[in-house]
């Protein structure tokens, strides 16, 4: 949400002009997201939205056999894990009560950026995946997608979500394991993404000798036989279940765009107010559009914690967008995440610094001071003594804090208490209440024959 400086003169004006805010709604409201607005706003194909359902809750994608997409992306924890910082391949659990494992299995390293919530990825005009947007559609590339694999990424993929989906199993950290540890693992270590003995082959493979995923695969995607299959094909399924299931477009907000003015409370109308007018809150700023994201990055001055991502002299700073751009104005900048079902997907930030809706909304009025006031307790880290010994190295650091304090671009604003909290319940009225409850979307059994529970 960006915002300006006030003086103090200013903001005795602003205090009596805020005394007559109108519940009226704001002229630049958002149209409401239409059917056409998604892939798949026809009639999905029902056997590859169900391939995608198993294989997202499916162990078998990881090196290891011991971690599923759902791990962090859970139908019961809504689409997140609960946790500031994934724990990837090595834990057990779910959600807040995943621990770091045990013994050789134990985790290295925490994941060093928070899960993103799923809802409304579906939707065309997300465009750009990742905290850093290092997966993005540029039809200038041979593929028709910019991503970490370049000129390896495999033609094929229906969309960017399908993209996205490819990378994860390629990690360490969060899937492939650690080399050594299995071949997968090791592939993916050496970078070998896309040859015959690459990550995305031997998951393939592993596929192909799964009789009832055979089966499904031929059958979702008109395969001649069980040899055609490929993990672009598993990715473009697990998009396709992505997108179908868990779309969020009927929240009380999209039943008053439609025409219900009866769908928010009036309170959640001056909420609105202080969210679209520029003279208020002015978040649409940035978190415009039927999303309320403008899928731009910037520099909000978020707390730092966990392992980072090798940047800085320390390798625990994470840079963000400029390890995708190379460049240096883009540092600790990050993409500006959809408010859809914001108030379900705690923890929030890139780091999951902070744990609570009202925390990250009050960041925002001044972010910097609210760095340096930041109170580590609120993270949601599962403890374990040489992990937490690096969780806070950065935001300890006096020198590295002020850096993130140095490229924050939303300047501090006044708002008064009582719309702050009416912008609170306007932010609640963003959640789909259709997606609270996720359980059916969980199966109970998948192909492999891998429990799902650990």
């Amino acid at each position: 949400m960006q915002k300006r400086i006030i003086s103090a003169f200013a903001a005795a004006a602003v205090l009596s002009s805020l005394s007559t805010v109108a519940a009226a709604a704001p002229a630049d409201l958002p149209e409401p997201p239409r059917d056409s607005d998604f892939y798949f706003n026809g009639a999905p194909d029902a056997d590859v939205v169900e391939l995608g359902r198993l294989l997202f809750f499916d162990k078998v994608l990881s090196g290891n056999l011991n971690i599923s997409c759902a791990t962090c992306h859970h139908a019961l924890t809504d689409t997140g894990d609960g946790l500031s910082l994934p724990v990837g391949e090595g834990g057990s659990g779910l959600g807040v009560t995943r621990n770091t494992g045990f013994g050789a299995d134990a985790i290295p390293e925490r994941v060093p950026r928070n899960a993103p919530p799923i809802f409304n990825l579906g939707a065309k005009e997300f465009q750009r995946m990742f905290h850093d947007g290092r997966v993005t559609t540029d039809r200038t590339q041979p593929s028709g997608f910019f991503s970490p694999a370049g000129d390896d990424l495999p033609f094929g993929l229906d969309n960017v979500l399908a993209v996205q989906a490819m990378f994860p199993v390629t990690s360490g950290a969060e899937m492939a394991g650690q080399p050594g540890e299995n071949p997968i693992a090791d592939a993916a270590a050496a970078g070998d993404l896309a040859g015959p003995d690459g990550v995305w082959a031997q998951l393939a493979e592993r596929l192909r000798g799964i009789d009832e995923y055979a089966k499904r695969f031929m059958l979702a995607f008109d395969l001649r036989s069980r040899d055609d299959i490929t993990f672009v094909h598993a990715a473009n399924a697990i998009a396709a279940f992505e997108a179908v299931t868990w779309r969020a477009d009927n929240s009380p907000f999209d039943r008053y765009l439609r025409g219900d003015k009866g769908a928010i409370s009036k309170n959640q109308k001056r909420g609105m107010k202080v969210f679209y007018d520029s003279k208020l809150g002015n978040c649409a700023s940035c978190h415009g559009g039927p999303f309320q994201t403008d899928h731009s990055f910037h520099a909000i001055a978020l707390p730092q914690i966990g392992p980072g991502k090798g940047d800085g002299v320390t390798g625990h700073e994470d840079f963000g967008r400029e390890q995708v751009t190379g460049n240096a104005r883009d540092r600790h900048h990050f993409r500006v995440p959809t408010l859809r079902n914001v108030a379900l997907t705690a923890p929030y930030g890139h780091s999951g610094a902070f744990d609570t809706l009202e925390g990250i909304v009050r960041h925002h009025l001044d972010a910097v001071s609210s760095l340096n006031a930041y109170d580590t307790s609120q993270a949601k880290l599962p403890p374990r003594p040489d992990l937490n010994a690096i969780d806070f190295l950065v935001h300890n650091d006096l020198q590295m804090r002020a850096e993130i304090a140095a490229a924050c671009e939303i300047e501090s604003i006044y708002l008064r208490e009582k719309d702050i909290q009416a912008l609170m319940e306007f932010l609640h009225a963003l959640t789909d209440t259709s997606t609270i409850d996720l359980r059916a979307d969980v199966p109970w059994e998948v192909p492999s024959g891998i429990p799902l529970a650990d």
